[in-house]
Formats: structure tokens, sequence, C-alpha cells
């Protein structure tokens, strides 16, 4: 074991003269409370590192000593369920008790028993991340039915590590035993033995390896429409949610963790304020998964740290998070992670820099940023596992901008390495509008790759089939035709602005009244809502078609003769207005009978307008109204 002596200390950042060799990444513990660190630098006869907690009382001649190995965490089935610091210490027991304090040199440990049940037998060849054993923990049921259920149940068998294969030597008998309990004796090709528990430790600045990487046409399912419809984020995808201070940020990447269709889902919370991240640890525990009807926090791993933890345990914490993402990856499933905010995460970064005395780049931000941003967003992947199964890590980091400007180093460094950009605008926040994501500064690339997988949603699988032979998708047509109108409403607002609404030619303001009817009936989500804080691809396939529909017959009823004003004032709009609140999915054909009811009510409105404005625009008529008026 190498030692060696404090020389000099700033805040997280230590120099020590070396008595042995360390190498770079090595993990360290430094004085007699044993602070766990890292080492950043190494010169010769003298090492520069972080430490990852509180370093106040250390001085000049304090003993560091290195462990040999590199940074890395526990990871394990325990995690399931878990709220854990940035270092993936827990902050809760076993009965969901919190944990008052954290002493100083705190390892990693979990109050968790398993109820093991082997698969494999002694003489057996298992390759690396094969399984040889299923378990379950003795406080958690089945985790319920249906094919979400089964996925998650991928979590609970017992794998290999990695980098580490061989011949069974000896496996535990079914019973209960501690989660890092050795469960079987492994014989490598070398001849050397390892004892393999349920939980292994994997160094968290490594990703970890895969089979393959997979493209995906598959987009994950956030449950927000203009997410969804408009701005897809492909299994295995990244996305960025920048936005300004009171935009909701928190409140939307909280809601999609709550409604994404990940088999997992990783929530950091990283550098944020004590009283959100309080407010999430109180929600969660409380939530129902929607899919399985068991408690949400089964599928869910929080990592709490908050503004006021050592910032250097702020930089550590994203890698954590990503690598219990992979390490479920490896189980076959799909994981979503959510990080909020990679700027807190940049801060800490630029504090550390400084105090190594580096000469700081654009914002005062290390020159490494770039390339920092790009090893994070690229452990995002759909792979194809060691074990030969499928599973994604989808990111979604969100970023905070000072004064909501999109050019800072952080926001336009993440742009080139994410393809789905979720700006959050604050006169949109500020008009109460939620999520308040700009149809007009966000965009997709994953948009065309999920084109498939939308076209089968919205209609009749031969029919998708047939279109897409034929080179046609309706749901691009359809996302292509709502952002142009979109786009349409931002520029006519700005001549109203000069002119006046009202001096407007007719079709001009029905682009307004229509593109209302798209902000306020489709676009709008309340994540408070008991009936839409959730909409499901079926649900949004319909709202949009509708909102279609409607768009086409008033253009129609426009050249026919009708107002825009008449067909504003129709009530048929306000019941569209109205429907994510109104038409609930949860019982799928009551949601279908209720939008075939709708649709119904909608040709029968337009066709009385019609009738109307003919009748109006006969000659006996009295004062028609030209449509270009």
């Amino acid at each position: 074991m190498s030692r060696a002596r404090i020389t000099w200390i700033s805040g997280p950042v230590l120099r020590a003269a070396t008595e042995g060799p360390f190498r770079l990444r090595e993990s360290i513990r430094v004085g007699q409370t044993g602070l766990l660190g890292e080492v950043i630098r190494v010169q010769e006869g003298e090492i520069v590192a972080q430490v990852y907690e509180d370093t106040t009382g250390l001085r000049p001649g304090v003993a560091v000593e290195g462990t040999g190995a590199l940074l890395s965490i526990l990871l394990g089935p325990h995690l399931l369920g878990g709220i854990f610091d940035g270092l993936l210490r827990p902050l809760t027991r076993g009965g969901g008790e919190p944990v008052r304090h954290i002493a100083p040199g705190a390892a990693a440990a979990a109050e968790m028993r398993l109820r093991f049940m082997p698969t494999a037998s002694p003489g057996d060849r298992l390759a690396a991340a094969a399984p040889f054993g299923e378990v379950r923990p003795l406080r958690t049921a089945a985790s319920g039915a249906g094919e979400a259920a089964s996925r998650l149940d991928r979590a609970w068998i017992a794998r290999l590590p990695p980098d580490c294969a061989g011949e069974v030597v000896a496996i535990a008998a079914e019973g209960e035993h501690a989660h890092d309990a050795p469960l079987l004796t492994l014989r490598s090709a070398g001849g050397a033995t390892r004892g393999i528990a349920a939980s292994h430790h994997w160094p968290v600045r490594t990703p970890r390896p895969a089979a393959a990487r997979l493209p995906s046409d598959e987009p994950l399912v956030t449950g927000q429409r203009i997410l969804d419809s408009l701005f897809p984020v492909a299994l295995g995808g990244k996305a960025a949610i920048p936005g300004g201070f009171g935009t909701g940020k928190t409140i939307l990447l909280e809601a999609l963790a709550k409604g994404c269709n990940a088999d997992v889902i990783v929530y950091l919370g990283c550098g944020e304020r004590g009283n959100e991240l309080a407010g999430v640890l109180e929600e969660f525990p409380q939530l129902e998964d929607p899919r399985t009807g068991r408690p949400l926090m089964e599928r869910t791993v929080v990592i709490a740290n908050t503004s006021n933890m050592p910032v250097a345990a702020r930089e550590a914490s994203i890698y954590s998070a990503v690598t219990v993402a992979e390490y479920f990856r490896d189980h076959g499933l799909h994981v979503a992670l959510m990080a909020d905010s990679t700027s807190r995460w940049a801060e800490a970064l630029r504090e550390v820099s400084g105090r190594f005395g580096e000469l700081p780049g654009e914002g005062g931000y290390p020159n490494y940023l770039s390339s920092r941003i790009a090893d994070f967003y690229e452990r995002a992947a759909k792979v194809t596992t060691l074990a030969g199964d499928t599973g994604s890590v989808t990111l979604l980091g969100s970023i905070s901008p000072p004064s909501g400007d999109f050019s800072e180093p952080v926001t336009s460094h993440t742009k080139r390495y994410v393809r789905s950009f979720w700006a959050l605008d604050a006169k949109r926040a500020q008009a109460r509008f939620y999520p308040a994501v700009h149809p007009l500064q966000s965009y997709s690339e994953d948009s065309l790759d999920c084109a498939l997988w939308w076209q089968q949603v919205y209609g009749d699988t031969t029919i998708a089939r047939t279109r897409a032979a034929s080179g046609e998708n309706e749901w691009l047509e359809l996302r292509r035709r709502l952002l142009t109108l979109l786009d349409e409403q931002a520029r006519l607002e700005r001549m109203a602005r000069i002119i006046g609404k009202d001096a407007l030619p007719a079709r001009q303001r029905l682009t307004l009244a229509n593109a209302e009817l798209v902000n306020e009936g489709f676009l709008r989500q309340s994540a408070f809502s008991a009936t839409d804080r959730y909409c499901g691809p079926e649900r949004q396939a319909a709202m949009a078609r509708l909102l279609a529909r409607f768009i086409e017959r008033s253009e129609r009823a426009l050249a026919g003769g009708s107002t825009p004003e008449s067909i504003a004032a129709m009530p048929l709009r306000r019941r569209l207005m109205r429907m994510g609140e109104e038409i609930d999915e949860r019982e799928a054909a009551a949601m279908r009978s209720a939008f075939a009811g709708l649709e119904a009510q909608l040709e029968a409105a337009f066709d009385a307008l019609a009738a109307g404005a003919a009748e109006s625009a006969a000659p006996d008529g009295s004062g028609a109204r030209s449509p270009a008026e």
C-alpha cells in the first residue's frame, strides 16, 4: 500500500509528497478518519488529489494512503428503491428511516438481505456477465404483473461482473444472504479463485463494456405531448433541457421520472437546493407505478447531492449515476437517467480546476469542459449486452444557463453531443404555460429514426407499411404541419403588434386562432393534473389527429364563407382545448369512444357551419362577408 504526506491543502484539493508509487485516478484515504479522495495528477515525488468529503482540520503532515484501486462504487440489486449521496452511501436505512449523519470516511454499505436461488452448479463454465442465480429482497414482494414487471425482474438476477469469467468451484445453497456476501467461488483460466457476491465494485469513470452498440428506432415515451410528438428522444439517446431560473426544469424532470416508460429510473440531484431535493425524497416513495401498480420507488434509484455538500463530490456524483444506469442496462433493462443539473456539475469542475491552478478557458471553465461533457453523454447507448440481452441508457440532463443565455459554454458544448434539445422559455413560464418548452427553439435529430414507430401508433399497421413503402409518413407530415403553424403564429404575432390583430386578413386571423388551439389543447399539460400529467402515445395520436382535422375543416369553412370569429366561437373548439383534462386514458375503450364521439361532433359542427355560411351567402341573404376580408 502506497503512502504519502500532505504538503499543501486548499479546500478539496491537496498535494502530498509520496513514499511509494501511485497511479492516476487511484482511490485514496486521507487522515485518521479515512476521507475518500482520488488522485488527479501524478508528478515526480508528489501527487495532487481531490477529496470528496469535508477537509476541515486537515493540515500538512497528515497521512494519505493509496488503495491500489480506481475510484469505485458498489453496484448490485440492493440499489433499487434506495436513496444515496454522490458517493453512493445510503441516506436511508432498510426500513426507510433517514440517516441523520454520515460519518467522515464512511464506506458505502447497505442493510439488505436477499433470498438467493442458485441456477449454476460446480463445474459449470461461465462467461463474463453470465447469470448464476436469482435474488429477491426480503422486504419486497413480487414486483407486480404484466410485461413491465417481468422486465424489471431481470434486475434481480445475480450475474458475474463484466471483467470476470471462469469455472464454478462452489456455489451457495438456496437461502438468505447479505447482498455483499460471497455466493459463488470462481476459478479463472489462470487458476486464481475469486469470491463473487450479488454486488460488485466498478470504477465510476470507466464505461461498462457491451457486446455491440445498436441503432435505435424506438422513442423513450415520456408522457409529455410536446416532447413525444414533436421532439422525441430515442431509447439510448440523449437530451438536454436548458432553461433559466423558474422555467420548470426540475418539475419537468420529475414528471419524466414519474411517467416515462423506462424500466429503471436513476434520478440525480447534482448541486440542487436542499428544499427541492427534500420534496423529491418525500414525494417519490409515495408514488404508484402506473404500469405495475407497485410503488414507483421499487424501480427508482435517487442520488441526492445538494449544493452544500463538498464540491468535489458533486463532480463525482454524475459518474456514479451513469455507472449505476449502465449496471441495470447490463441486465437487459431500459434505464433513464435524469441529471439535474449539469451546470452545477460544470461549476464544480470550474472551482476545483481553479484550486489546481489551471488556466481558465471560456467563461472561467476548464479547457477540458467540452471533453468531459462528451465523455458523459457518450455513455448513453442502446446495446447488446455481454449476456446477449438488449438494454439502453437514455441521458436527460438539465442546464441552468446564467440569465437564460443559451450561448454560454455549458449549453453550447452540450448541443454538440445531444440529439434532442428541449429549450425552456422564460416568457412561456411567466405566462404559466407548462411545460415551458419553446417549440421553435427546440429540435430533435431522433425524429426521423422514430418515424416508423410513431407511424404504427398513428394508424393501422398495414396502412403504415404501405405508407412507408411509398415514402410517406403520416406522423412526420402532421409534425411538420404543427411546427409550421407555430412558426407562422410567431411571425404573425410580430406583425400584429405593429398593425393590430383586427387589421390582419381573415386567413391570418384564422392561423392565429388555430395556433392558439394547438398551444392550449395539445402543448399545455399540467404536471399536477391527475388526468393529464401523463399522456400515452395512443391518446397523443388521437388528440393530434383531431386537431389536424379541425384545422383542415376550418380552412375549408373559411374558403366557404365562414369568418374566423365564427369558427373561434364554436363550442366544439372549447371542448378540444379541454380534451386533455376531460378524456381519461386509464380506460382504453372509453377513451376511444370519447375521441370517436368528438370526431363525429367535429364533422357535424362544420357541416352545420358550412350550411349556415351558404345560406347567408344566398341571393336573398343579408350581407355575407367575403373570406378575404
